[in-house]
């Protein structure tokens, strides 16, 4: 996933909205917590992982492009086909926006970074506390990083969120960093197409 360019793709987005709906010189920051809060919850949803009371506990799967193979007998995916729909992943990505919005805003950008290595001690280690545990940090450490006083301090606990984020979504759900990036992207025009639209 090339970090920088979808970070220069989501200031352009966030420029756009901020000139066309008039916004300049307000604080937006708050309001981007509250989307981003509010898109983690529809990814849990999605995700329904932590619904102990539903005999579903697994999210929807993903509906694929199958197109026929070589001697046309039978049709089959690959994943440069993409997909026709894949709710969580596109829940995800919702969220994503939000996370690079909220680093543009704060000027965080600069230390944001794939962990690579964090990634694979999840890997090796599993969840502590399971899925629902990483994900209750994640959200206390994205509060911290709005609610406490000291800065430094903020932005060490956004990139604990951001690092947990990735985390739930790679080894949590097996997102690739491809495929993350490539939903981003789609998402991205969609929201310049409802800007252009009057959304």
């Amino acid at each position: 996933m090339n970090l920088q360019k979808i970070l220069k793709m989501q200031a352009e987005l966030d420029n756009r909205i901020i000139r066309e709906k008039g916004l300049e010189g307000q604080d937006l920051l708050p309001n981007t917590y509250v989307a981003l809060i509010t898109e983690l919850g529809e990814f849990a949803n999605e995700g329904r992982w932590f619904k102990h009371w539903s005999d579903q506990q697994e999210p929807k799967q993903p509906e694929y492009n199958w197109k026929p193979n070589e001697d046309g007998s039978n049709l089959e995916w690959h994943p440069e086909y993409g997909y026709k729909s894949y709710p969580l992943l596109e829940e995800y990505v919702d969220c994503l926006h939000f996370f690079l919005s909220i680093a543009i805003k704060k000027g965080w950008k600069e230390e944001l970074h794939i962990p690579e290595e964090a990634i694979e001690d999840f890997k090796e280690a599993g969840f502590d506390g399971g899925l629902s545990g990483v994900f209750v940090e994640m959200q206390w450490s994205l509060l911290n990083s709005r609610m406490l006083k000291d800065e430094e301090s903020k932005k060490q606990h956004f990139h604990i969120a951001w690092r947990l984020f990735l985390a739930i979504g790679i080894v949590g759900f097996g997102f690739t960093l491809e495929q993350i990036e490539e939903a981003y992207m789609n998402k991205n025009a969609v929201n310049h197409k409802r800007q252009q639209e009057g959304y």
